[in-house]
């Protein structure tokens, strides 16, 4: 069996198709699907025509209504279309993922399998192509299974249960994966034994994490705090892999890591995949939570990545809310007539600096990585989260925060 990790981009027309339901309105689908749109880019596809329907749940059967999938089939045969993938904005089971290809011939993706394609064109390092691998393996399992319900076992003469062709192919390809899972598994508690090992020689240095959403700046701001190159691309997931540098402010040492970027309903496999990264922030001191105040559902985003951080660790940490990309921060002048309420994207930066500073006290910064701006306010702030953790640590170290300067 084909091992799914690849690099290979395919430059492939794509639609994308969402659902207005009661839990999210049609304002929020257009976000998920202009994200979705962005991850495709990512992909290395070209997002086309989108398709929307408003339903009280997902149909069980093909996600989208009957009528609906019709209307997507029709536009997908229109040869002018040059259509090579249909994109839906949720995971889908087994049997809608069957029931869509059935009826519209042609390759079909939920947001996990392109979320999952991301990272395997990402993935560099073995520990990242192993962990990519493993959650590939672990969505797939579960729809293996059900694709091969129509060649189930029969019951033949005298109560005894025959096996089909199809039961042995499943339970060959079954094995195979489960072997690859366990091979994969084994591989990465190995890898993480080693991770362990380096962070223990770090030594009692206070460790300080760069999490949030992805595409934000995080990258950009490691570069600009440790003074060494770091990969960074406009495009989400630019980088998988765990860097750690040794950052000095002043003569205070301390450990700057900067980890992969959080998304809405990032897969569950990938999560526990990147187990051993994530260790880099549950073992930080402290957080700095990079959020890019450009971006129209920025407050969305500073929620997905508190409720992914409670799910890897439930410790409250000190935590320092960066706003980064003030350089590319717009708004909207309301009409003097127009006398509804106020909308997020009204607030000028200066209302929203008093909103967020009132609420996060001295734990607030707003800041352009790529300007420079606010950045000696930034190190600053740092220092002295950096500095109270330290002097608890090494109590007798208070020559480090003298200032030796002559007059």
């Amino acid at each position: 069996m084909k091992d799914f990790i690849t690099n290979e981009i395919k430059k492939e027309n794509a639609v994308l198709v969402g659902l207005i339901t009661p839990d999210q309105n049609e304002e929020k689908v257009n976000e998920y699907l202009d994200e979705l749109a962005f991850l495709a880019e990512t992909a290395g596809l070209t997002p086309g025509k989108r398709f929307v329907q408003r339903l009280e749940m997902p149909n069980t059967v093909t996600f989208v209504g009957k009528g609906k999938l019709e209307e997507i089939g029709n536009y997908v045969k229109e040869e002018e279309n040059e259509v090579g993938v249909v994109i839906f904005d949720d995971e889908l089971s087994a049997r809608q993922l069957r029931n869509i290809e059935k009826e519209l011939k042609i390759r079909i993706m939920d947001r996990t399998s392109l979320i999952l394609d991301i990272f395997a064109m990402r993935a560099q390092t073995a520990h990242a192509k192993a962990q990519v691998e493993l959650a590939q393996y672990q969505y797939l399992l579960p729809r293996l299974t059900r694709m091969w319900t129509h060649l189930e076992r029969q019951r033949g003469g005298g109560g005894t249960i025959m096996r089909g062709p199809g039961e042995t192919q499943l339970e060959t390809d079954r094995r195979i994966i489960l072997d690859k899972i366990s091979r994969l598994k084994q591989e990465l508690k190995e890898i993480d034994k080693q991770k362990t090992v380096q962070r223990k020689n770090r030594g009692k240095l206070v460790r300080v994490a760069l999490v949030g959403y992805t595409n934000v700046g995080k990258s950009t701001l490691m570069t600009l705090l440790s003074k060494s190159e770091v990969f960074a691309e406009n495009k989400l997931f630019a980088t998988l892999d765990t860097t750690v540098r040794k950052v000095t402010i002043e003569n205070l040492p301390f450990l700057l890591t900067d980890t992969v970027g959080f998304i809405r309903k990032l897969p569950t496999h990938l999560i526990e995949s990147f187990k051993s990264t994530l260790d880099e922030v549950r073992e930080a001191d402290i957080l700095l939570h990079v959020v890019d105040i450009s971006h129209p559902a920025f407050e969305e985003q500073i929620e997905v990545v508190e409720k992914t951080l409670f799910e890897i660790d439930e410790t409250e940490k000190p935590s320092i809310l960066v706003f980064n990309k003030i350089d590319a921060f717009s708004h909207v002048v309301k009409e003097e007539d127009d006398l509804t309420p106020k909308k997020r994207e009204n607030y000028t930066l200066e209302e929203l600096k008093q909103t967020w500073m009132n609420k996060m006290k001295e734990n607030c910064i707003f800041i352009s990585a790529r300007n420079r701006d606010n950045i000696d306010e930034l190190k600053a702030l740092i220092y002295n989260k950096v500095k109270e953790i330290h002097i608890t640590r090494f109590p007798y170290n208070d020559f480090l925060y003298q200032n030796y300067e002559e007059e």
